[in-house]
């Protein structure tokens, strides 16, 4: 698959997301975990491509920053799925720095362009489960990250390369009983 038709793909796919989750906030967290090796068609981890990665990144970072969003990007489980932050988000969250640096084989192409493109990048161990939204591309199980109540989102995009999508945003819980009463608009 050629690198423009992923970044198109990838642009679609953050367009969608930012659009479907109206109540993102500058300041709040999008995670995404992607596997290169999924958009080439290949089980994940066993052909990662940084040229994938870089296209995938081309279309996600600048809108995330357009949004003011931080952008956190899961590493692999051979790094037990930390993270790349940039460290104003690590000091906004309160988040537990770890010390690795992300390699093709154990982090994966797209953490290691997360370090090559973040102003001032530190590894987090997780999120907390504070992320607002996500994208996961090729099933590398961002869920751990997300803040509870996790939303699906039914995107026309489903696929990045041969990777399957899937997104989500979250809400704030519930809580009451029949008498109970919500807003129309999500706090978030």
């Amino acid at each position: 698959m050629l690198e423009g038709e992923i970044f198109e793909q990838a642009q679609k796919a953050i367009s969608e997301l930012l659009e479907s989750a109206e109540g993102l906030r500058a300041g709040d967290m999008l995670v995404i975990g992607c596997s290169t090796s999924e958009i080439c068609g290949k089980r994940i981890g066993t052909g990662s491509s940084q040229e994938a990665a870089k296209a995938v990144m081309d279309a996600v970072l600048p809108a995330a920053q357009a949004q003011g969003l931080f952008l956190c990007v899961q590493c692999c489980e051979h790094l037990n799925r930390c993270l790349v932050v940039e460290r104003a988000c690590m000091e906004k969250y309160d988040l537990q720095q770890v010390w690795v640096l992300p390699q093709l084989h154990a982090g994966g192409a797209f953490a290691m362009e997360a370090v090559s493109r973040f102003e001032d990048y530190v590894m987090v161990e997780d999120l907390r489960g504070k992320a607002a939204a996500g994208m996961d591309i090729g099933g590398t199980l961002i869920g751990m990250h997300l803040h509870p109540v996790v939303v699906p989102i039914h995107a026309i995009t489903r696929k990045i390369g041969e990777a399957n999508l899937v997104m989500a945003k979250t809400r704030p819980k519930y809580i009451g009983g029949p008498r109970a009463k919500y807003p129309d608009v999500s706090p978030r």
